[in-house]
C-alpha cells in the first residue's frame, strides 16, 4: 500500500509562513529596536517550517487572514529544542 504524503501547508488552516533574509531580519530588528530573544518562539520542528531548513535565530514571518484587518503579520524566532 502506498501512504500518501500530505502537505499541510496547503490547508486552509495553515497560514503562510516565510523565512526571512538576513537583510528582512536585520531591518525588523532595527525597526522595533529589539533582539531575537524578544521575540515569540517557533520550533525548528514545527511542520509549517520544516522543509525550511531553519536554523536556530532564524526569523519567520506569518501572514495570518483577519476579519477586520484582512492579512495580519507576526514574526517567530526559530529555536532548537
Amino acid at each position: 500500500m502506498k501512504e500518501d504524503k500530505i502537505d499541510i501547508k496547503q490547508h486552509i488552516l495553515v497560514p503562510e509562513h516565510i523565512l526571512l533574509t538576513k537583510e528582512d531580519r536585520d531591518k525588523l530588528l532595527s525597526r522595533y529596536n529589539i533582539n531575537p530573544n524578544q521575540l515569540p518562539r517557533i520550533s525548528r520542528k514545527d511542520p509549517a517550517i520544516v522543509d525550511f531548513g531553519v536554523k536556530a535565530g532564524d526569523i519567520i514571518k506569518i501572514i495570518r487572514n483577519s476579519q477586520t484587518a484582512s492579512k495580519s503579520v507576526y514574526y517567530r524566532v526559530v529555536i532548537h529544542d
